[in-house]
């Protein structure tokens, strides 16, 4: 699984700046919202607009509930005090309106990572930085937290069952995360951090994966899943330096494992 359309392996030769990288978080932002408000434009766009918003925070509501995914249209509905017609209005069914949650969770992860990194002057430690708060905002959220926190936080709950039910779709979401990691490592080729050979869109997407999808090596090794804030180092050393040996300076004290 790979989460960007390109995966060859292009020569780094053109300068990246991480302006660039910023502003094209920017024009991503929103896309799957546009779409289901423009299925309703007109004088009344605003209320649109608000009974859409209406809809997502029901959603996620739910999400955060003992059920999880495991709601119905129905329950959305009248969680949100609307009618059913008027949830056909912006959604063919659950998987648009999850779509459209994903869309608003991966747009939510990178402003609060573009606002986060942007404070950081060294290319490699921008990186770092990234994987890291990267790692913390997908862990599921608490129950009982809401608001924009909650949707920042859903974005590792569903994201798996999504591309693989629809790729292409869940994809277009990650535009803007996609956009970030790519400068931040064309960043870190140009302050010769990383190797210059790296196929940067395939190594951008294989990195976002890896830290979305580490909690899954938890659950397969049975290991405490409440995500130690080592769990998020480990990663970016294992990301960092492959399986090699650690350099003497990222080595840890022998028996210091993430259990």
């Amino acid at each position: 699984m790979t989460f960007s359309p390109g995966c060859n392996a292009v020569p780094y030769s053109a300068q990246r700046s991480w302006t660039e990288g910023r502003d094209a978080v920017a024009r991503e932002a929103d896309s799957r919202r546009v779409h289901a408000v423009d299925r309703v434009v007109g004088p009344a766009r605003t209320k649109a607009e608000e009974r859409l918003q209406r809809f997502l925070d029901a959603a996620l509501e739910l999400t955060q509930g003992p059920a999880g995914m495991d709601f119905s249209v129905h329950d959305v509905v009248e969680r949100s005090g609307q009618s059913l017609r008027s949830f056909y209005a912006y959604f063919d069914g659950k998987h648009e309106l999850l779509l459209a949650l994903l869309d608003s969770s991966a747009v939510s992860v990178a402003a609060e990572l573009a606002e986060t990194v942007a404070e950081v002057d060294d290319p490699l430690e921008r990186l770092h930085r990234f994987c890291v708060d990267f790692y913390a905002l997908c862990r599921t959220a608490p129950q009982g937290v809401s608001g924009e926190r909650a949707t920042v936080t859903t974005l590792g709950q569903f994201a798996l069952q999504l591309f693989m039910a629809y790729p292409r779709e869940a994809m277009r979401a990650f535009g803007s995360l996609n956009a970030l990691a790519e400068s931040l490592l064309h960043d870190a080729i140009d302050a010769g951090s990383i190797r210059t050979e790296v196929a940067v869109p395939r190594i951008a997407a294989t990195l976002m994966e890896a830290v979305m999808f580490d909690h899954f090596a938890l659950v397969i090794e049975a290991a405490d899943t409440s995500f130690p804030e080592s769990a998020a180092e480990e990663l970016w050393q294992v990301l960092l330096h492959g399986l090699g040996p650690l350099p003497v300076a990222a080595r840890r004290p022998a028996g210091k494992g993430r259990r």
